[in-house]
């Protein structure tokens, strides 16, 4: 592994990476979000206020709606592709002092990030913003899609069960490393007698988000994960928000956090000078015909690293 010293900060040439992915194994629904978010002006949006080299979209094995019978994933060839094509992208964006913000397509994108993250900077800890905890082992996943899973598969849940071409892909992350913010799904994961990571990692319900001073809430993760870790990787899966805020997502929950919280949030730990990439996953451009989603996720995007650079 080579170890290189972190330099963070967006004040770098954004590298933007667009991921089409979607792990139901179509090419329809989220993985049509990178190509939505440009359309609605985010290239345009972030070089008001930092340089912006778009990589485009990276390319992987096409999927199909086949649920693997060993692996329990849907089309894990082309997961295993993906995130292949995802690590290269961003370790090339990282080698070259860029800030990489990958648009997704969905959550499993995170592992192939955080994989490059890690050979490159040694310990890295991970901030994951999420309406869902995504640890499902894979056979006890009820979809078999891989966005049930990104964050159990880093922490080793039901990693040994897969197949070699996805389990080398698929770096360790400790319990320790991550701070999980804004999952409520603890009831359905108990109803499905699955068990959650509370207990074995740090996690802020979207309800402790509320009753907190969001900003003040990343500042202490991020110092806590900064003591053990050389740099910070930013995970956001918009549906934390509430469904009043972004109806256009597929797995909609009661509860979720506003506009304003998430930007709290994620501007604070940008600010941090912490972060070396964020990723950007679940918008479903199919529910949103009129793009009004897509405007208020760039104008999020833009703003959130507006307000990260200010003094």
């Amino acid at each position: 592994m080579t170890v290189v010293k972190p330099r963070y900060n967006c004040k770098m040439q954004i590298a933007l990476i667009g991921v089409p992915s979607n792990s139901s194994g179509t090419n329809d629904g989220v993985a049509l979000a990178p190509q939505a978010l440009r359309e609605a002006g985010l290239v345009t949006a972030l070089r008001k206020h930092v340089d912006v080299i778009d990589f485009g979209d990276v390319e992987f094995l096409a999927p199909n709606s086949e649920r693997n019978s060993t692996s329990g994933i849907i089309a894990d060839k082309s997961l295993a592709s993906m995130l292949d094509s995802v690590r290269c992208a961003t370790e090339k964006a990282l080698a070259a002092n860029y800030f990489p913000l990958l648009l997704g397509g969905d959550c499993p994108l995170l592992i192939g990030s955080f994989a490059s993250a890690q050979n490159l900077f040694g310990n890295i800890g991970l901030i994951f913003l999420d309406g869902h905890e995504d640890a499902y082992p894979p056979k006890q996943s009820p979809s078999g899609e891989a966005a049930d899973m990104e964050l159990g598969m880093l922490l080793g849940r039901g990693k040994d069960d897969l197949p070699d071409y996805l389990q080398n892909l698929v770096p360790s992350l400790k319990p320790s490393e991550v701070i999980l913010l804004g999952a409520r799904d603890a009831t359905i994961l108990r109803d499905e007698n699955v068990q959650s990571l509370a207990g074995q990692v740090e996690m802020y319900d979207d309800a402790t988000i509320q009753g907190k001073d969001a900003a003040e809430l990343m500042d202490s993760v991020v110092k806590k994960l900064s003591k053990q870790n050389s740099a910070l990787w930013l995970h956001l899966d918009l549906d934390i928000l509430s469904t009043s805020a972004l109806p256009a997502v597929d797995y909609q929950q009661p509860g979720g956090i506003d506009w304003n919280q998430l930007e709290l949030l994620t501007t604070t730990s940008l600010k941090s000078g912490k972060i070396i990439g964020w990723n950007v996953t679940i918008y479903n451009p199919d529910m949103d015909p009129e793009r009004s989603s897509a405007k208020r996720i760039v104008q999020f995007i833009e703003s959130s690293i507006a307000q990260s650079l200010s003094a």
